[in-house]
């Protein structure tokens, strides 16, 4: 039996979906690599329009991190995957940061979470002290729920730095005061447009100066560097160039597989949104690893590169969008919806394409399940199927 989607010329195709899924799995973390999914929540459809604020769905969120953890992947909170900055408040983060850490606790998952500025209204400009200041309450909140840290770009600090000095100051002072090592994530103005010209430039040779002079500075508060540029030169430069122990973490969702295999000399690590989709299959190539079956990784990883280059195509920033979908039509949610009505923003043919995509991969547990949920969400939308 096929299903018709709508495809973006406007016309029409028939897909066939998959009938041999992934089975599931249960492993702990790999042993050659870190692999970190950046995961998304769960929004509370009932009393979303009841409240001002986020409302979560606490239940499902959390148990979606456990299926992270039950396939030996760590899970990365509270990031832009998260919809940190696109509908989730610093409270609500840090209610998300909170519950996570403890789940984390309980199961012996691995876990970092994002502390960023976003408490600072959008009003500004604000204050290098008061910027300063708005990440040591995130970053005390984090390492106070016993989670690793993730320094994230700051919008208030793009708006208010006069030069690269500012970036060095404030990064500076943080790094100087953390408890135990963080990771610094460089997020590019593709997923934030309120990022550029962050580090004190617009040109990204000069910026990469500043970011790797801020990680020379203080290489011992420095687990790792997470690099969101989409730019696979560039990230293996700035690998090439971090200082021994320093690690890369990839957020490059365009060219993940042979970054994390690296070249035999250096490897990578990853901490990515695409994870969370391809979690059963991300899984799997990371023990390909352990077993050194470089080939087998490829084979397994090389195929998803084209459900995460559609999800995350322009303006990448709604990337989420596509990972909320894939989460409803797998089964692990009851609904699609999100936080701040965020399914609005792809197309239906989008949605339609990552469904194709994503099933052609075997992602999803109970394909009759998700052909089903995909006919109504079609329906809905006046495509009879």
């Amino acid at each position: 039996m096929s299903i018709r989607l709508p495809s973006a010329d406007g016309g029409y195709r028939l897909h066939r979906p998959n009938t041999d899924p992934f089975a599931p799995l249960a492993c702990g973390p790999a042993h050659s690599r870190m692999f970190y999914s950046a995961a998304h929540v769960v929004a509370d459809p009932l009393a979303a329009s009841a409240e001002a604020a986020p409302a979560v769905d606490w239940e499902a969120t959390l148990a979606f991190r456990h299926r992270l953890w039950s396939q030996g992947l760590g899970v990365a909170e509270a990031m832009d995957t998260a919809q940190r900055g696109m509908g989730l408040d610093w409270p609500t983060a840090a209610e998300l940061i909170r519950r996570s850490a403890a789940e984390a606790r309980e199961v012996g998952g691995r876990i970092v979470c994002g502390a960023g500025t976003d408490q600072l209204s959008a009003g500004g400009p604000y204050s290098l002290a008061a910027i300063t200041a708005a990440y040591e309450e995130q970053l005390a909140h984090t390492e106070a729920s016993g989670a690793g840290a993730v320094l994230m770009a700051s919008r208030a600090l793009a708006a208010a730095a006069r030069g690269p000095d500012d970036y060095v100051q404030v990064y500076g002072g943080l790094l100087r005061q953390c408890a135990r090592p963080v990771v610094v994530h460089w997020l590019g103005p593709m997923f934030d447009p309120a990022l550029t010209g962050y580090w004190g430039h617009s040109d990204l040779d000069e910026a990469t100066e500043v970011f790797l002079k801020v990680i020379a500075e203080c290489p011992e508060k420095v687990d790792g560097v997470k690099v969101s540029l989409l730019d696979a030169e560039r990230e293996v430069d700035i690998r090439r160039r971090l200082p021994a122990g320093v690690r890369c973490y990839t957020g490059d969702d365009y060219h993940y597989p042979e970054l994390i295999a690296g070249d035999g000399e250096l490897v990578g690590d990853a901490l990515l949104g695409i994870f969370d989709p391809i979690a059963p299959i991300a899984a799997r190539a990371a023990l390909a690893l352990d077993r050194d079956d470089v080939s087998g990784f490829r084979e397994l990883l090389d195929p998803t590169v084209p459900l995460s280059r559609h999800l995350f195509a322009p303006p990448t920033r709604f990337y989420k969008t596509g990972v909320v979908l894939l989460a409803w039509l797998a089964g692990y949610q009851e609904h699609f919806t999100m936080v701040g009505g965020l399914q609005s923003a792809r197309s239906l043919p989008h949605l339609a394409t990552a469904y194709e995509l994503a099933d052609g991969l075997g992602l999803f547990p109970d394909p009759g399940l998700a052909e089903d949920r995909m006919r109504r969400l079609l329906s809905v939308h006046g495509v009879e199927s």
